[in-house]
């Protein structure tokens, strides 16, 4: 019998570790993989092809959303189920608009991520159950009143996505150079071109949107 495999991607050793656990348990399940940051997410399943990515949405240097956008574009075989702390139906909403085959919330017994894992390898969507609830109610209602999808304002690229979270994380133009393998002109273009595109003309302000709009959290931003 072919084994599932599956990727870890958690910024949280202990985690990865517990969950490593939980799935190598089973007999139709293996863990190939594991990854810290969401730049090392993308590199890692390119890498090893899983058939399911396990995704943290709070990730250092590239946030679980842009890495899932990036792995199911440039991976469409894999299978992403986030696997977050956060419940909010904004959340919710970019996991889906951004490729993920489920979402767990953190605190889902261990039955869940199982078969989670199992459903989303044969095709079909998984939720929490709570989730699931709240997005049946939110597609009642709307068909009821044929109100739009909620759609972003201001969509950006993949890249200025990336060097947005990095400008946010307090990383300077020659560190986000080396880190995504351009050159420093090109990291203070995109700059400039976030700048002009958000109308924000200064750093400071330029951090507070990547927090607002849920790029980067609080909390990896430096002095924080």
């Amino acid at each position: 019998m072919k084994k599932i495999t599956v990727l870890l991607c958690d910024d949280h050793t202990i985690l990865r570790q517990g969950l490593r656990k939980l799935l190598e348990a089973e007999a139709d399940i293996q863990v190939v993989g594991e990854a810290a940051n969401g730049q090392h997410s993308v590199r890692e399943a390119k890498r090893l092809r899983p058939d399911v990515v396990v995704q943290d949405l709070a990730m250092p240097l590239l946030n679980g959303l842009e890495a899932t956008r990036q792995i199911t574009l440039e991976l469409p075989s894999a299978k992403v189920l986030i696997l977050s702390a956060y419940s909010d139906d904004e959340y919710i909403d970019h996991a889906i608009r951004a490729g993920a085959a489920g979402y767990l919330m953190k605190e889902t017994a261990g039955e869940d991520l199982l078969r989670a894992i199992r459903e989303i390898v044969n095709g079909n969507a998984f939720f929490s159950p709570p989730i699931s609830r709240r997005l049946l109610k939110q597609w009642q209602e709307k068909k009821t009143d044929g109100s739009p999808d909620r759609t972003r304002s201001t969509r950006l690229t993949s890249r200025q996505t990336e060097i947005l979270q990095l400008i946010a994380e307090g990383y300077a133009s020659k560190q986000i150079a080396d880190s995504l393998s351009i050159s420093v002109k090109t990291v203070e273009k995109h700059r400039q071109d976030l700048m002009n595109m958000l109308n924000i003309h200064n750093i400071a302000s330029l951090t507070r949107y990547a927090v607002s709009s849920g790029v980067v959290e609080s909390n990896r931003m430096p002095n924080c």
